[in-house]
Order: C-alpha cells, then sequence, then structure tokens
C-alpha cells in the first residue's frame, strides 16, 4: 500500500500512528494478498497525490470505489481510458453538457480535474472486486474524515460537492464560513432525475472561485 507524501502526509501523519489505522493497514494489506481489490495497491492514494493540500479548490466526495475489473484508480467518479464510462459519470457528463456546453467525452479518466485542484475523494478507499461497499467499516470513514477536517480548517475558499446522502452526511463537519458546499442527488441513473439533473454545480464552483480570485476550473475533458 502505497504512503501519502508531500503535504497531505505532514497533514495526516498522526492519523498512522492511532490504533484505528494500524488495524486499518493490517486488513488491507490481507484483503490485497488474498483477493483481489480495487483500485490497485499503488493507486489507493491517487486522489491525494494529484491533489495536493496546497492547491484543493473543489472537493468531490464518493462513497467507494467502483468494484467491476480496471475501473478503478483511486479517483471518485473516474475510470481509466478504455473502461466504458460508468451510468453514473454519464449523468455528470449529461450535466456538465447543459450546465456549461461541454462536449461530452468518449473516455471516463477525470485527472485533468484532479490536477486542477479538484479533490476527487471516496470516503472509502478500497473495495472487493464485485461487491459493492465492502470495505465500509473498516476504518478508512475514520481517516478520510480526518482528510475532510483538515479541508475545513482551510483558511481559504473551497467548494465541497455533496452528491447523495453518504457524502452530504458529512456537512456536519463543513462549518468553515469560507466554504460553499453545494448539495444535490446522487448522479447514479436511481436518482439523477430527483434533482441531480439542473442542478448546474460546474458553474456556481466556477462562479465562486472567481468572485473569490481564483481560478476557475477548466471543466473540458478532452
Amino acid at each position: 500500500m502505497a504512503g501519502l507524501n508531500g503535504d497531505w502526509y505532514e497533514a495526516l501523519k498522526d492519523e498512522f500512528k492511532k490504533d484505528y489505522y494500524k488495524q486499518l493497514f493490517t486488513t488491507v494489506n490481507q484483503e490485497y494478498h488474498t483477493r483481489l481489490i480495487f483500485p490497485p495497491a499503488n493507486d489507493i492514494f491517487n486522489a491525494f497525490h494529484l491533489t495536493p493540500l496546497k492547491d484543493v479548490k473543489v472537493v468531490i466526495l464518493g462513497q467507494d470505489p467502483y468494484h467491476n475489473n480496471g475501473q478503478a484508480h483511486g479517483l471518485c467518479f473516474s475510470v481509466k481510458k478504455g473502461v466504458d464510462v460508468p451510468p453514473s459519470l454519464v449523468n455528470i457528463y449529461q450535466e456538465l453538457h447543459d450546465d456549461l456546453g461541454c462536449t461530452i467525452p468518449d473516455h471516463g479518466c477525470l485527472t485533468k480535474w484532479a490536477e486542477q485542484g479538484v479533490l476527487m475523494l471516496n470516503t472509502v478507499l478500497t473495495v472487493r472486486a464485485h461487491q459493492a461497499n465492502s470495505h465500509r467499516g473498516i476504518g478508512w470513514e475514520e481517516f478520510t474524515d480526518a482528510a475532510i477536517k483538515v479541508l475545513n480548517a482551510q483558511d481559504r475558499p473551497i467548494v465541497f460537492i455533496l452528491w447523495g446522502s453518504p457524502a452530504q452526511r458529512k456537512k456536519a463537519m463543513l462549518n468553515n464560513p469560507k466554504h460553499l458546499i453545494l448539495q444535490a442527488p446522487h448522479p447514479s441513473p436511481l436518482s439523477a432525475y430527483r434533482g441531480f439533473f439542473g442542478s448546474r454545480p460546474f458553474s456556481q464552483t466556477n462562479q465562486f472561485l472567481e468572485k473569490n480570485g481564483i481560478t476557475p476550473i477548466d471543466w473540458q475533458i478532452e
């Protein structure tokens, strides 16, 4: 399991000494040695590696990684190039098109967003193959909650995009008046028509960033 580095390591290093994390590390290590686990072990912390703490402008919270072969690579809602675009991301692209007029891409890799300061964080960072939520409750939530608290404490404006009720439960931790919180139903086909479509998160995010003198996100995926 590749570790954290840079400013995220400095911000979260105390977590690694805690009992829950030692147990989590042991459990996850055992799972990777005995089962098929996603994402690949070296990709677990990709969200943190691609978006250093000092660069975070936007946080998109997901639940747990995609659980089918070759999909997950450490960024919520994103899949590697060459993998079919999952239904939730199809709906995200549709809203992006309706909101900003962006062309709908032919792949689902969202690395471009991450490299511009969009932290794409699942609240659980690993999953057993073909078993959604199978690593819920083993300790990841405590670790990602610590990261959310670090983000909340930043003395600069950040946009938090909370899609669906698991993400919205994290709102209680977000009490810094500098931040903007955008909430909508989850983009999955089960709930997207209940208010995700038409929620315009991308334009609202950029308006907020620009109002605060921050370079907006180029949301167009090539």
